[in-house]
């Protein structure tokens, strides 16, 4: 059978679709990316106050804390490293737009995966979704987000969100679906009130499940982060593709280098602070 036709169809049909949502939405497309922008940079600008060793200390601090002396030693010698590059403030700027991904990607996935986690139907109805979310190449979801946003970091960040939320979503639904029955039982025979059923019982046994999906989401994002440099995102991404256009292999290895440093260090520690959530 050919379906050339309906092929035709259905592309003429995602473009309209797409022209009259820029046609009809410039406004609240323009706020939104406002707004992400002005977020991205309150955080990047108060970030980059800091001096690099302080915040390679503080750093080092929190790796000490949650992985022992030899990760935090480790840690704040990585961000040296980067500053002895000549990369620190792209390497500030990729932390913040995976972080500031992360974090609207949790925001938008946590309640979903609550819902999906009390609800199986609509986690059946929601996987197929998250499937298709997480087979496409990353690099699609830059298209719409630059025909919606423009260039620059909102487009980043509005496509790195779009492949962090799976995790999440699949993770906390995973997490409150895990919750052992007898439990679930004891509170309401006890007559504990839904609210304190969901903080007290269900909460604490999903959280090992949630970490775990913030930390495949931060995987996800650091990803993506890469590949939207060609949008203008700025930090490493964006260093790659600049050394990459122009051939210059020493400045792309050093971001890679970088790149890795810095995922090694929030990978880890968001890790242990998964491990360290796990109910006895």
């Amino acid at each position: 059978m050919d379906l050339t036709a309906f092929i035709k169809d259905f592309d003429k049909a995602i473009d309209s679709a797409m022209s009259w949502a820029t046609d009809h939405g410039g406004l609240l497309f323009d706020l939104v990316r406002a707004a992400l922008e002005r977020f991205f940079d309150l955080v990047t600008s108060g970030l980059l106050l800091l001096p690099y060793w302080a915040a390679a200390l503080v750093a080092g601090a929190i790796a000490a804390r949650s992985l022992g002396w030899k990760a935090g030693i480790a840690t704040a010698a990585g961000l040296a490293f980067c500053q002895m590059m000549d990369l620190w403030s792209e390497t500030v700027e990729t932390m913040c737009l995976v972080l500031v991904s992360v974090l609207l990607a949790i925001l938008i996935g946590a309640p979903l995966g609550i819902l999906a986690g009390y609800r199986p139907r609509l986690s059946q109805t929601i996987d197929p979704v998250l499937d298709l979310i997480q087979t496409l190449p990353p690099y699609i979801y830059l298209l719409p987000s630059i025909a919606f946003l423009g260039y620059g970091p909102a487009t980043a960040i509005a496509a790195t969100v779009i492949v962090s939320v799976p995790p999440v979503i699949r993770l906390v639904a995973h997490g409150f679906r895990s919750t052992p029955v007898e439990f679930v039982e004891l509170g309401e025979a006890t007559g504990t009130a839904p609210r304190d059923a969901f903080l007290k019982i269900r909460l604490p046994f999903a959280l090992p499940s949630i970490m775990a999906g913030v930390n495949q989401s931060l995987m996800m994002a650091f990803g993506m982060v890469v590949i939207a440099g060609i949008v203008g995102s700025g930090g490493l991404g964006e260093t790659i593709y600049g050394a990459v256009r122009k051939l210059d292999i020493a400045l792309s290895v050093n971001a890679a280098i970088a790149i890795v440093i810095l995922t090694i260090i929030i990978d880890r520690i968001s890790q242990s602070a998964a491990a360290h959530r796990r109910p006895a």
